[in-house]
């Protein structure tokens, strides 16, 4: 499923495969854009060549990139092609430029891109939080926030909540960390536990081999009864419609049979824990919207996407505006009927296709946010990818807006929470009714504490210093996939 574009002329005659999608998903552990240091060079790479792929890069940018008047008229095409793409971008600066950029990125390997986007990874199986051992301290841990089913660190024993403080026998420390959690496949984790307001080291070690893994966003769901309702609760982890290959979204038909469930458990009241999502398809997240929404339709709206002025007339020639609109759908599953609101888990991780749902609902019913600000990600961007396959790189240029049915896209800053909770440095497993955020979610329904107060928590006195859920492919992205798009 590719996008390709080489000039306007061109594209007006050419049959294409896109994927479209809220990029920018970080690939260092601190940031939220890739690096040049992330993207293998071509170091054999001639000026000629250079010249070749830029040239592929720029002709595409001006095409397709929101903010396509903004690209320098007459750029280098002699750079590697990582760098002239960073070159070519209306850069976020929070002081001079801030709707500027955040979010497009490059990468030297499309086709590896595709099963990252679909939850096939290399990996140990478990994402996890980074902080400072203290304050000023050099030292570093990684607190497990959730540990995949089936995957190499559950079989090992490694558990949500677990503290890491050292691999390979050396401890971690702001200077090693991202080269010992990062490099390689083999892995020996050393222990720490919190006694008091201290981190202690201990003896316990695992050995852990990340291997190639397909992740099921469906993490968890259960029905909790509290005095005369029934509350459905899901933890869901990214929005990916099926595994990497398949055709039948699998992984949206688990979901409909959860809804299905909640339906004819006679659920009330709905808990929906994306604080560790960082986004996905779009089409994923209109299917689940569609189960939730009160009253909805594929005759309401649930967003529609505003593109540059340069190729939103050819878009609206071939296809009319219909183009630019997601409704929602039509589900026998749908539980609407049976709420008046809906409470979602949130924290920095909570992103694009994930902040879309809120932003979708809100027009529909009372949308109740617990935890921390979300990321604030409404502007979106397609892979390009050359299905010549003479020029191996893809990248995922902005191109579009995001507005809800009442014409709100305000949350670039994030959505701030109704109510306040921190996650604790004692992290208890997800689906616990004691569980800082899903508790303060219960102790709602069950009317026990005001609604909207805001919450008490200690939270976790740690700096944090990044997240492995940033190195996710898709991770702060919306994706958007189309079929035979013509021009």
């Amino acid at each position: 499923m590719n996008y390709t574009r080489r000039t306007t002329k061109e594209l007006l005659h050419q049959q294409i495969w896109s994927i479209l999608f809220m990029a920018g998903f970080a690939l260092s552990l601190s940031a939220c854009k890739k690096t040049t240091d992330d993207v293998t060079p071509q170091t054999s790479a001639t000026t000629s060549e250079n010249q070749t792929i830029d040239s592929w890069i720029l002709s595409n940018m001006r095409d397709v990139y929101y903010w396509n008047t903004k690209i320098p008229a007459n750029p280098d095409t002699t750079l590697a092609p990582d760098v002239f793409f960073n070159s070519i971008l209306n850069t976020y600066n929070a002081t001079s430029n801030p709707d500027g950029d955040r979010f497009s990125w490059i990468e030297n390997d499309a086709s590896t891109l595709t099963a990252e986007l679909s939850g096939q990874t290399t990996t140990t199986g478990m994402e996890y939080n980074l902080y400072l051992r203290s304050s000023g301290s050099t030292g570093v841990i990684a607190q497990v926030l959730y540990v995949l089913p089936g995957s190499p660190a559950q079989l090992a024993g490694i558990k949500r909540g677990d503290i890491i403080s050292k691999v390979n026998s050396q401890l971690l420390t702001t200077s090693n960390y991202s080269d010992l959690l990062l490099t390689g496949t083999t892995f020996t984790f050393g222990f720490a536990t919190i006694s008091g307001s201290s981190l202690v080291d201990t003896d316990k070690t695992i050995s852990v081999t990340a291997t190639t893994f397909q992740e099921n966003p469906v993490f968890l769901d259960s029905i909790y009864t509290v005095g005369s309702k029934k509350v459905g609760y899901l933890v869901y982890n990214q929005f990916v419609p099926g595994a990497n290959g398949s055709e039948a979204d699998e992984y949206d038909a688990q979901v409909d049979a959860v809804f299905s469930n909640f339906k004819a458990q006679g659920v009330t009241e709905l808990v929906l824990d994306l604080r560790y999502n960082p986004g996905g398809y779009t089409s994923s997240s209109a299917n689940m919207a569609s189960l939730i929404g009160k009253g909805v339709s594929s005759s309401k709206l649930y967003f529609r996407e505003e593109w540059n002025t340069s190729i939103t007339p050819l878009l609206q020639q071939a296809y009319g505006s219909s183009f630019f609109i997601q409704n929602f759908l039509d589900k026998s599953q749908n539980i609407g009927d049976n709420l008046s609101r809906v409470f979602v888990l949130t924290t920095d991780h909570t992103a694009s296709a994930s902040e879309l749902i809120i932003n979708g609902l809100r027009p529909y019913m009372t949308v109740t946010t617990i935890g921390t600000t979300t990321y604030g990600k409404n502007v979106g961007s397609i892979t390009v990818t050359d299905d010549s396959g003479k020029i191996k790189w893809g990248m995922q240029p902005i191109v579009f807006k995001s507005y809800n049915s009442l014409g709100q896209s305000d949350y670039a800053t994030g959505f701030t929470p109704s109510i306040e909770v921190d996650e604790p440095i004692n992290l208890l497993p997800l689906g616990d009714t004691n569980e800082d955020l899903l508790n303060t979610a219960l102790s709602q329904i069950s009317g026990s504490v005001a609604s909207g107060r805001k919450a008490t928590s200690s939270g976790n006195p740690l700096i944090n210093l990044g997240s492995s859920i940033q190195r996710k492919a898709g991770g702060h992205s919306m994706i958007r996939e189309l079929k035979s798009l013509k021009f």
